[in-house]
């Protein structure tokens, strides 16, 4: 049996198990010359390229739709357990005509 390569592509999907530098898990996340996404330093798939301008949209709506959430969270907004604990067992009636 020879060698498995520790990189490459399976259908189109880049992976990479080389143990990785400092300078290349660094380097991988700022490349300007890049598009939104590059390959992962480390794993299976792509991550996003911070030195571009959509990758920080990205980020601060997914920061945004997060802090909401944990918001709606502490305000009790929606249905609340004080609701959800009074109602009692509900009696549905179906017409057979």
């Amino acid at each position: 049996m020879g060698d498995k390569p520790s990189s490459g592509e399976i259908l189109g999907i880049p992976y990479n198990f080389d143990r990785p530098s400092l300078g290349r898990l660094l380097s991988s996340y700022w490349q300007p010359d890049k598009g939104m996404l590059v390959e992962k330093p480390f794993g299976i798939g792509y991550t996003l390229n911070l030195a571009n301008w959509r990758s920080w949209v990205v980020l601060a709506v997914a920061g945004g739709l997060y802090w909401q959430q944990k918001g709606s969270e502490t305000t009790g907004t929606g249905s609340s357990e004080s609701e959800s604990e009074g109602a009692g067992p509900v009696e549905v009636i179906v017409d057979d005509d």
